[in-house]
């Protein structure tokens, strides 16, 4: 199993930032490799992925959510990976966003891809472009703030 966890510090307030994150339908717009999101329900999610050419559809359930703190997932088909991103408040308009990331390489590309730290890489960028996207947006797209244990 490969472990990856990512930080970036964000010029938005934490509940600003936590309630983009929930808008799980909006991830294609800074995910690379991700097609497209549908919210079935408070907790569960349909993923469409193509990464390296190869295409995915998969489920991912919500596992523990909680406003401006949390939210924890693991997948229920396809791909085994599960994580946690935690929402960090270090000053009234900064928020930290770390990524904690598990998941099982599938075939020899993607163990290798592992092995070369390409998977890092590519959580750092979704980052990178997060923080590029709320900052430029300055406010939400929408909100969940229900609670999940």
């Amino acid at each position: 199993m490969a472990s990856i966890t990512k930080s970036i510090d964000v010029h938005v307030p934490v509940r600003t930032v936590y309630n983009q994150w929930t808008q799980f339908e909006e991830f294609p717009r800074f995910m690379e490799g991700v097609e497209e999101i549908r919210q079935l329900d408070p907790t569960h999610t349909h993923w469409k992925t193509k990464v390296g050419g190869v295409e995915r559809e998969f489920d991912a359930e919500i596992t523990e959510q909680h406003p401006d703190e949390r939210v924890a997932w693991t997948s229920r088909t396809g791909p085994q990976q599960a994580g946690v991103v935690t929402f960090h408040k270090l000053q009234d308009d900064q928020t930290r966003v770390t990524v904690q990331l598990d998941w099982q390489p599938d075939n020899a590309t993607e163990k290798v891809g592992s092995a070369l730290n390409f998977d890092d890489r590519r959580v750092q960028g979704d980052l990178d472009r997060f923080k590029e996207f709320i900052e430029s947006r300055g406010t939400e797209t929408g909100a969940w703030r229900g609670d999940v244990s």
